[in-house]
């Protein structure tokens, strides 16, 4: 049954009946109205008579009632462009009076047909679904005509309004019984996606979830593609509205299992979004993916996103973008070795023919960097980067340069020869200057700084720190460090602890106390034990404070930093022969964690204070035994073998020389070489070994650069 004013087929099983308010009981083509397009000559009488002439002609030629002779002259207007005549003609529809009419005819009209049940007959005087299309085609034209005007809350109203008719009218959402063609679905539709968009453009975001969460909460016979939309309208809103709108209790379908945020909403409106691309009941949308990049990201889900980007259809992606994004992940997720080992398939020979990826090779660069075992590897990932840049993008040209800096000075700290040592800590220093040109990169500044500051090039390195925080307008707590650090290895201890208290201002809780921690070693430095001591027990306060607040990531750093303290403790309880208290510091960081390095060293260096050289020894053993390589552990056991006998003299030499080898700056182990080498009688190598103990000594930081 054709509708005359809407030009739509209604797929209806029951014909509406004939009644003076159907707009379909007769054929008007011979009035001027096409029963196909649903269009009306009015050009000539609209351009000679008024308002209520039209209506009187149209009452005439259709039997049409005040409100659906308004509804096509409002059509009519609003397709000519004339808004406020067509909102004039509009607002002369009582819609509130007929509201209850049309959800009543709403539900009649579409309720579940039972044959041969008397019931079923729809009672007379309901208006025609025709009649409801028509006129909820007229609210949703006022309310855009409203919005071309720029009244923009008073149109979210009048659209608000269709909405409240259909679901009063169908409270469990749209029944089979209409097909998706029907007219008054299209209305329907059209304000569900509407209603959002204007309740934004007005500054109700609130309202703009409630209006999305209403599209999605029922069955409304959306299509694919129309749902998605308002899925992903909506997850976009909860991310970047700014506002966090609580769900209603009507809206809790879920009850317990429902989500208990924002967040945790937008998180499940994407998974179900990227689950329909992957099956295909949806077209692929490059944003979603981003969108759940981002929030995942945020929520620090890094090995989910890698598992949305392994099932990722093949073509989306090429397979060097496919690895290096989930190289990204693994990395971001703290699992290097997987990163590292997906970017070197990237270069790897099943790749030869392939144009080589350079970001993949810059990441690879940027992963060995942080591994001093891996720092030949990021050299040569840094160096086929700088072979395929080369006049070609200046960008990537500076971050090579930067990282093979900083792969070169981690080489050098790795190196078995002192040829091969200074050769890689001279190229360090040439690369990062030739990445220094770009000055957009305050941290290629903060590299150099780092490199002179190791290479004891003191006065450069302080140069470069003042230089970066000058770049990055305003010190970052490692830049207050170094800086803290590049001062105190020349003597200058009160002017670094006057940074340090500079930094304690300027930085987060937890550099905070990184700095509080320094501060109190500086003061040992300077023989001032009752303040360091104080200044640890603030310390400790505050990590006692924090421990329930803090997050997993936090609670990895106080806890470290709990145990330096301890330890840092001890020590100095042990230079003040101050034995029980130095257990008691060793007991504290052994309960939570025993088995680090400093606990051991401690523990020994507490038997050698008290010339319990055996148990010292035996504590010694038990670090090096966890680590081989570390120095502290090795000089002190050179130390213990050169007090228990003469005769163990070429074995405590070997040890000193070994972690000459790992660390030819160590002052500790070249003034016991010089020890034993006097000794032994050789009083000129001796005092060749004092020089260089004394000169390093003068340039030796209160604690590692690095």
């Amino acid at each position: 049954m054709l509708c005359a004013c809407s030009g739509e087929q209604f797929k209806i099983d029951e014909p509406p009946p004939e009644s003076p308010e159907s707009l379909a009981t007769r054929d008007f083509s011979a009035s001027g109205i096409s029963s196909r397009n649903g269009t009306v000559d009015w050009d000539s009488k609209l351009d000679d008579a008024q308002v209520d002439e039209v209506e009187s002609t149209l009452k005439e030629a259709l039997s049409l009632n005040y409100e659906e002779a308004r509804a096509l002259l409002g059509r009519l207007e609003y397709q000519r462009g004339n808004f406020d005549a067509a909102l004039q003609v509009f607002q002369g529809i009582d819609i509130r009076t007929l509201s209850s009419r049309m959800s009543k005819a709403i539900s009649e009209r579409t309720r579940p047909l039972k044959r041969h049940s008397k019931g079923d007959i729809v009672p007379a005087g309901v208006m025609s679904l025709h009649s409801v299309s028509l006129l909820l085609e007229a609210i949703l034209l006022k309310a855009k005509s409203l919005e071309e005007l720029s009244r923009i809350k008073d149109a979210a109203k009048e659209c608000k309004m269709i909405l409240d008719v259909v679901d009063s009218a169908l409270p469990n959402g749209i029944p089979d019984g209409i097909s998706e063609d029907c007219k008054l679905l299209e209305m329907f539709h059209k304000a569900l996606e509407l209603l959002p968009k204007l309740w934004i453009q007005a500054g109700y975001l609130d309202e703009a979830v409630l209006a999305y969460r209403r599209a999605l909460i029922k069955p409304w016979n959306l299509d694919s593609q129309r749902l998605a939309c308002i899925q992903k309208d909506l997850a976009t809103t909860l991310l970047f509205g700014g506002v966090e709108v609580e769900v209603p209790a009507q809206f809790q379908v879920w009850g317990s299992t429902a989500p208990k945020s924002n967040l945790e909403e937008a998180i499940l409106l994407l998974f179900v979004l990227m689950s329909k691309m992957l099956n295909g009941q949806i077209e692929w949308d490059s944003e979603v993916m981003s969108h759940l990049t981002f929030v995942l990201t945020i929520s620090n889900n890094f090995e989910s996103v890698a598992d949305h980007i392994e099932q990722v259809i093949p073509g989306v992606y090429t397979r060097a973008e496919r690895w290096y994004l989930l190289a990204l992940c693994y990395s971001a997720a703290g699992q290097n070795d997987t990163a590292l080992n997906l970017v070197k398939k990237i270069s790897g020979r099943s790749e030869a023919n392939q144009e080589p990826y350079v970001p993949s090779l810059l990441l690879g660069a940027k992963l060995c960097s942080q591994d001093l075992q891996q720092a030949h590897g990021g050299i040569k990932f840094a160096r086929e980067v700088i072979n395929l840049a080369k006049n070609q993008d200046d960008h990537f040209l500076v971050q090579a340069h930067k990282l093979l800096g900083v792969c070169y000075g981690n080489a050098a700290r790795v190196s078995l020869s002192d040829f091969e040592r200074n050769f890689c800590q001279r190229e360090a220093l040439a690369a990062l200057n030739s990445a220094s040109v770009c000055k957009e990169d305050p941290e290629i500044m903060f590299s150099l700084g780092l490199e002179n500051a190791i290479q004891r090039n003191l006065t450069p390195a302080f140069n470069n720190v003042m230089h970066y925080s000058e770049m990055s307008a305003g010190s970052t707590a490692k830049a207050w460090k170094l800086l803290a650090l590049v001062v105190s290895a020349e003597q200058r201890f009160k002017d670094a602890e006057a940074i340090v208290d500079l930094a304690l201002d300027e930085t987060g809780q937890i550099d905070q106390m990184e700095h509080l921690r320094l501060k109190a070693v500086l003061q040992i430095s300077q023989q001032q034990p009752k303040q360091a001591i104080e200044t640890y027990r603030i310390l400790l306060a505050l990590i006692q404070a924090q421990k329930e607040s803090a997050a997993n990531d936090e609670v990895t750093s106080q806890r470290r930093l709990e145990v330096e303290a301890w330890l840092d403790l001890a020590g100095l309880y042990t230079d003040l022969e101050s034995w029980h208290d130095a257990e008691i510091c060793i007991n504290r960081a052994k309960a939570i964690q025993f088995f680090c390095l400093r606990n051991w060293h401690a523990t020994g260096a507490l038997f050698q204070a008290k010339a319990r050289y055996k148990e010292a020894l035996v504590a010694f053993s038990v670090t090096l035994s966890i680590e081989p390589d570390y120095i502290p552990s090795i000089v002190s056991t050179a130390k213990v073998l050169m007090k228990m006998s003469n005769d163990v003299a070429p074995i405590a030499r070997s040890f000193l020389m070994n972690a000459l080898r790992l660390e030819p700056t160590n002052h500790e182990a070249w003034f016991n070489l010089g020890m034993l080498a006097k000794m032994e009688g050789s009083v000129h190598q001796a005092a060749d070994f004092f020089q260089a103990a004394h000169e390093l000594k003068l340039s030796a930081p209160v604690q590692s650069f690095i």
